[in-house]
Order: C-alpha cells, then sequence, then structure tokens
C-alpha cells in the first residue's frame, strides 16, 4: 500500500509539472500570435513582412526566463500565424523554421557569454544588442526572404528590400520588447517613493512621448530623444531606459512605414538601415548607460557592506589589542630642523 501511495503521489507531481508545462506552452503561443497579428498591422512586404515584429522579442524572453524546452510554443505560434498569410506550404513551413530557430540561436550565443537576465552589467547589454538581435535574426530573414523569392511569391530583385525589413523587423522586436519584459519580471510597485519622483517619471515619460512624437515628424531632429534616453537610464535605470527605448523606437517604426519626417524620400532598403541604425542607437544608448548605472551602484553598495562588516569586526575587538596595535605617536619637531 504503502508503495502505491509512491508511485500515485509520483505520478499526480509528474502530471501537474506536464500541465504546468503545457499551459506555458498553450499561453506563448497565444501571445507570439497575437503579437504577431499587430506586428503585421505596418507590413511592409506583401503582407508578410513587417518593420516591427514583437513575437521574435517575446520568444526570446521566454527562452531566457523559461529554458529552451518552451521551443514547441514559438514554433505553435509562428505555423498559426504564418498559416493565414495565404502563403505556399513549403513557405509556411521553413518560415517556421527560421522563426523558431533565430530565437533558439540568439539563447544559444547569449548563454555561451554568461548572460544575466537582469541586464546589469555592460556586457549583458553589449550581449543583447549584438547577439540577441542583430546576429541571431539573421536566420529567420535570410531563410523566410530566400524561400519567398524561391517560391516565387517575391521577385529575385526583391529579395534584397524583403530581407532588410524582415531584419529590421525581428532586431527590432528583440530590442525593444526583450529588455521590457525582462525589467517587468523583476518589477515591484514601489513603496515610500517621495511625490517628486512620480511628477520626475511623469515628465519623463511625457517628455520622451512629446520629443519623440517631433523628432519623427521632422527631418534631420532624430537626435533630440538622447538627452530623454540618458535621463531616463541615470535617473531610473532599465525600469525607465526600457520603456523609453519601447516608444522612441515605435514612433520611429510608424514613420519609417508611413515614409514620413527622417525617412520622407528615400527607398525602401535605405529607410530599413536607417530604423535599424536608430533602433540600434537607441537600444545602446538606453540599456548601456543603465547597465553602467546600475553596475556603478551595486559596486558602491558592496563597498558599503563591506566597510560596514569591518566596523563590526573593529567594535568587537578587546580594547587592549586596539591600543597595542595603534602606531607610536610621532617624535616631535626638533627646533630649527627643517
Amino acid at each position: 500500500m504503502k508503495g502505491r501511495a509512491v508511485a500515485a503521489a509520483l505520478l499526480s507531481g509528474r502530471l501537474q509539472r506536464y500541465g504546468i508545462a503545457g499551459l506555458r506552452i498553450v499561453a506563448l503561443a497565444a501571445a507570439y500570435f497575437g503579437a504577431a497579428k499587430l506586428g503585421l498591422l505596418e507590413q511592409l512586404v506583401r503582407g508578410v513582412v513587417t518593420p516591427l515584429w514583437p513575437p521574435t522579442g517575446i520568444a526570446l524572453a521566454a527562452l531566457l526566463l523559461l529554458g529552451p524546452r518552451i521551443w514547441p510554443a514559438i514554433a505553435i505560434g509562428a505555423f498559426a500565424v504564418n498559416a493565414t498569410l495565404g502563403l505556399p506550404a513549403v513557405a509556411v513551413v521553413v518560415i517556421v523554421i527560421g522563426n523558431t530557430l533565430a530565437p533558439l540561436c540568439s539563447y544559444a550565443l547569449l548563454r555561451r557569454v554568461g548572460f544575466r537576465i537582469e541586464v546589469d552589467r555592460l556586457q549583458d547589454a553589449l550581449a543583447l544588442v549584438f547577439l540577441g538581435a542583430l546576429a541571431g535574426m539573421l536566420i529567420s530573414a535570410t531563410l523566410g526572404s530566400g524561400i519567398l523569392v524561391l517560391s516565387g511569391v517575391l521577385p529575385a530583385n526583391g529579395f534584397l528590400p524583403a530581407w532588410s525589413v524582415w531584419w529590421t523587423g525581428d532586431a527590432t522586436g528583440v530590442l525593444i520588447v526583450t529588455p521590457g519584459l525582462l525589467a517587468l519580471r523583476a518589477a515591484r510597485l514601489p513603496g515610500g517613493v517621495r511625490p517628486r519622483r512620480w511628477v520626475e517619471a511623469a515628465a519623463l515619460l511625457m517628455g520622451t512621448l512629446g520629443i519623440g512624437y517631433l523628432a519623427t515628424r521632422t527631418s534631420n531632429l532624430l537626435f533630440l530623444v538622447f538627452p530623454f534616453l540618458v535621463w531616463a537610464a541615470f535617473r531610473f535605470q532599465r525600469a525607465g531606459a526600457a520603456p523609453c527605448a519601447l516608444a522612441v523606437s515605435t514612433l520611429a517604426i510608424l514613420a519609417a512605414t508611413r515614409m514620413t519626417g527622417p525617412f520622407a524620400g528615400h527607398n525602401l532598403f535605405t529607410n530599413m538601415v536607417t530604423l535599424q541604425a536608430f533602433d540600434g542607437a537607441t537600444a545602446l544608448t538606453a540599456l548601456l548607460l543603465a547597465a553602467v548605472v546600475t553596475e556603478r551602484k551595486k559596486t558602491r553598495w558592496e563597498i558599503e557592506a563591506a566597510c560596514a562588516r569591518l566596523s563590526d569586526v573593529v567594535s568587537r575587538l578587546p580594547p587592549d589589542l586596539i591600543e597595542r596595535r595603534r602606531p607610536p605617536p610621532s617624535p616631535p619637531p626638533v627646533p630649527g630642523a627643517r
């Protein structure tokens, strides 16, 4: 009887774990599908390719938080989206493979360099931008654009424009969505915050949105957003830098799809290069400064804690031991000596 009870308990625990894993897969696939539909509202190439693809950011964040076993949810979500776009079956399969392999490759590269999801070090911010976004997303862009050309959906001369939009969209999804989700994981409702701190946060948000809107509707004024990103990183670290970078990048993407402001009068490839450069600079500025400030504060706290421990140890020493270890007084100066 005891053996049966143990076996039943083990079976119940295993079923519970499988149930939780299944719910996670369903929830992530649904989130992937919903985010993809939002991204397709700004499609630029054949109703398929968009300069903002939030599912990549969601997929990479899920892999970093839940581990690589969650990859079936990415594949299911990608298949559910692409199956509704009217593409040939072989194109759907290859695109799903690319959309699944790209975040898995980014995850592997980040783990290879010891990436930490707190993004509290300079090397973590650099890895997320260059390995997680720019390098890993080359896979999905190349496979997706290539199969669209090979299957006849796009002409041969449409590969480069489609590739540029695809890569920009996937990389941008990682740059602006993944940091926000990782920051949201560690977010806590602040307590004891002074009212002026809330006023400063509101002023930062409104100023970022206002200047971002002006900069993306006027030629050659994109640089105006960077002081606000610096403000967010120094004063609020990642909790402020990630939302501000998301807001600025979203406004720039909307301007690029409508070819207004700094994106007016240029072809699609030039606009995508400009947009990718701007999104990369935005993410680098926000994440790097936030990581540097966080790392500096952490170092200061560690030094203060070490000093406190040393002071506590010294306070427990016997007074006579302290007197014996005190250096002898300096001899009085000799009159007339230099």
